[in-house]
């Protein structure tokens, strides 16, 4: 009998990497959380054709920072998963988004991200689909369709992840276009 979709998000195991990504240990994803524990995760930003990105506002039921903006689809790499597997999953489960191609942000390196609330080496892609978009899993409360001056504006007035900020702007800002708002 397979029990994974009763399984609880907490009880995902998780592997625990050092500064050179190399895995450590694995532990449940709470006692990640718990213990700040080094971990991997992925970022997918979605462009649009018109060079607009797709930035959506995280669930209130989300482990860390809920109702949160974020600039990327993603999450923690499950244990023994590998990267890109781990990046179209996500895009699967928090925007129904099918693709093959995953551009990288990142030239294939992991980059690490730490602050109070989280320790991680992550990778980071782009993808680029026009729609549409349906909010799987529950884990994206909304999203729309900005352009890059409207994601600055925006990030000047809401909170934003700092681990995509970090991790994933620098890469993507220069690449987006200047087309006005859509709803996604």
């Amino acid at each position: 009998m397979n029990l994974s979709h009763h399984l609880d998000p907490g009880d995902e195991m998780v592997d625990v990497v050092d500064e050179n990504d190399r895995v450590i240990g694995a532990v449940p994803r709470r006692v990640m959380r718990r213990e700040r524990l080094r971990h991997r995760a992925v970022f997918v930003a979605v462009v649009d054709s018109r060079g607009r990105l797709l930035v959506h506002r995280r669930s209130e039921s989300k482990d860390l920072w809920p109702g949160w903006f974020d600039l990327a689809v993603g999450g923690v790499v499950a244990s023994g998963e590998e990267w890109s597997v781990a990046a179209r999953r996500e895009l699967r489960e928090e925007m129904g988004i099918e693709v093959d191609d995953l551009v990288s942000l990142d030239e294939g390196r992991p980059r690490s991200y730490d602050d109070a609330d989280v320790s991680l080496v992550g990778r980071c892609w782009r993808v680029q689909h026009d729609g549409p978009v349906t909010f799987v899993d529950a884990e994206v409360a909304e999203a729309w369709w900005l352009a890059r001056h409207e994601v600055e504006s925006l990030v000047t007035r809401e909170r934003f992840l700092p681990d995509s900020l970090a991790l994933v702007w620098p890469s993507l800002s220069a690449i987006l276009g200047s087309s006005g708002p859509e709803s996604a």
